[in-house]
């Protein structure tokens, strides 16, 4: 008898408890409800730093063009000026290779917006939302406002 009694102990061991599965979807439940905020919080933020960064590359051609021509290309020529010569009689200094390969695109698939000021110049993207303004997470991001 003594052998059955093991296997029927064996067989009632063998599985959880209905309170032990409860538990567990409730522990994990709890740390999904912690970290999947912080997650989708830190890849928006990550996507903004790779802007900024790119915006950072972009400003680095920008400067070479200025230091080979003595000016910032206009906005109407806007950064299709640091891929190609927009006029050889205006840009006669022009670099023989392109300032960069192609225009970049934000994370968000937009191109970056080009604008010469007085003082320089700014580079923008309209952010998630791809319009112009917006406020909070919305927001455009500009890159004098990026930590340089």
């Amino acid at each position: 008898m003594a052998y059955f009694e093991k296997k029927a102990q064996k067989r009632v061991k063998k599985g959880f408890t209905l309170l032990e599965l409860l538990v567990v979807i409730l522990i994990l439940g709890l740390l999904a409800a912690f970290v999947v905020p912080n997650i989708i919080g830190a890849s928006d933020k990550a996507k903004r730093d790779l802007v900024c960064s790119q915006m950072g590359s972009v400003a680095n051609a920008l400067d070479m063009f200025k230091m080979d021509n003595g000016m910032y290309p206009d906005t109407e020529e806007g950064l299709e000026a640091l891929v190609k010569n927009p006029d050889p009689d205006k840009y006669p200094a022009y670099s023989s290779k392109p300032y960069i390969k192609r225009v970049p695109k934000d994370s968000w698939g937009q191109p970056i917006q080009y604008i010469k000021t007085d003082s320089g110049f700014d580079l923008i993207s309209f952010g998630p939302d791809r319009k112009e303004g917006g406020s909070g997470d919305n927001a455009d991001i500009h890159y004098s406002q990026c930590n340089k």
